[in-house]
Order: structure tokens, then C-alpha cells, then sequence
């Protein structure tokens, strides 16, 4: 019996124009205005679907609350996401030390808008589904632990298969190339490339937009090609 699984935004296909997927962002949101604008994204048309893993690393990570609130941007939860609210409310991650990777900037922060920070990362969904012409892309920051997308939305989806979801990257490790079944494609970060990689019909999308000398891939859901 399946059900449809609360941590999974949907969103249906955009008739009136283009949507994206972009890789981690990790705190560097003017790079990524700078990367929008080469590709002439339209705002009041378009569509930007990120991949998780907001902040830390970056300089910028205290502008999460401006983009979370744009109209036509949309995130899912990365594991330094959950790393930043996690410690934002006194209760950190206990397997990974935050501010060693990159979460310092969380500390120059209020505790209001700390609070506030963890509120909003708090309420990113686990993974999307984008409608597209030739079917759904499902967005997901890791890894995911099935060959079925539709597990997603079983109940005997665990605790254990959102860690997966979050934290780990043995698909690519391992070069797993079985498709994704009930899928048209499925999208990851995290797992940061010089340029996307194909397993399958999986796509890895980060190329260290966040580091100095990477770049933001931009991936077009509804050619899967990457734009520019």
C-alpha cells in the first residue's frame, strides 16, 4: 500500500515557462544571481529548483530567509541544512562537527534570527517532484535508496532511507548505473564534480558553484540538458 509521503513537495508542470535545478548554493547567492542572469531567467516565468544544501562554506549563507521567501524559488533539505537548524535549536547532529564544516556564520547571528533560520530549513521538504511534458523529475540532495521512485512514497519508507536521502553518495561511489524506475529523472547535489555526471537516469548537478574557479550547473528539467 503506498501513501503520499508529507516530506515530498510536488509541483505540477510549468506551462509559462522554464524550470531549473541548480547544484549546492552553500551560502554563495550572488554567484548564483550572476549565473541566472546569463541564462536570462525570467523570474515572473521561471522556475528554480535547488537541490539542497543552502548554506554554510559560503559568505553569504545569512541570505537563506530573502531567497526562501522568493515566489519562484524552491529548496529541498541537504545534510549542512539539516546541520544548521539542527544546531540552530540546541540540538546538533551529533555525527558531523557543523562548524568545522563550514557553519560558523551561524554564530554571528541573534539567537531570534537563528531561531528564525531554523524554522524555515526546518520546514524543507526531503525531496520534490516536478512535473514536466514527458513526465516527473524527482529532486533529491543525496542519494536515493531504491531502484523505484515510488518506495518514496511507502510507508515502510524509514528513517534509515532519509539519511540516505541526505548523507550518502555510494550510487555515484560505486558508478550504479540501474535507472530509477516510475521516474523520468532524478536530480542530486552533493557530490561535488567538475561538470554533471549520468548514472542511469540520475543527475548530478554540483560543480563547486560554492568554491572559487567552480560553477553553477543549471539544469533544465524539461530538456534535462544544461542551460547555457
Amino acid at each position: 500500500m503506498t501513501f503520499c509521503n508529507p516530506l515530498v513537495q510536488r509541483f505540477s508542470a510549468n506551462e509559462s515557462g522554464r524550470d531549473f535545478a541548480v547544484g549546492d548554493i552553500h551560502g554563495c547567492f550572488s554567484k548564483l544571481e550572476t549565473a541566472l542572469r546569463e541564462i536570462r531567467f525570467a523570474p515572473e516565468f521561471d522556475r528554480l529548483f535547488s537541490v539542497g544544501d543552502l548554506v554554510d562554506r559560503g559568505p553569504e549563507s545569512q541570505h537563506v530567509l530573502d531567497w526562501l521567501d522568493r515566489p519562484w524559488f524552491h529548496a529541498i533539505c541537504g545534510n549542512h541544512d539539516l546541520m544548521a537548524w539542527r544546531r540552530a535549536v540546541g540540538d546538533p547532529y551529533p555525527a558531523v562537527d557543523h562548524v568545522k564544516h563550514g557553519g560558523q556564520w551561524l554564530d554571528q547571528h541573534s539567537k531570534a534570527k537563528q531561531e528564525r533560520i531554523a524554522q524555515r530549513l526546518r520546514e524543507l521538504p526531503l525531496a520534490m517532484e516536478v512535473g514536466t511534458p514527458q513526465g516527473v523529475v524527482g529532486i533529491v540532495h543525496a542519494d536515493f535508496p531504491y531502484d523505484d521512485w515510488q518506495a518514496i512514497h511507502h510507508e515502510r519508507f524509514s528513517a534509515g532511507d532519509r539519511e540516505t536521502c541526505l548523507w550518502s553518495a555510494d550510487r555515484y561511489r560505486t558508478r550504479y548505473m540501474q535507472p530509477i524506475r516510475n521516474v523520468r529523472a532524478v536530480v542530486h547535489g552533493h557530490v561535488t564534480l567538475s561538470r554533471m555526471a549520468q548514472l542511469g537516469n540520475v543527475f548530478y548537478i554540483d560543480t563547486g558553484g560554492w568554491r572559487e574557479g567552480g560553477q553553477f550547473t543549471l539544469l533544465d528539467l524539461q530538456t534535462l540538458k544544461v542551460a547555457g
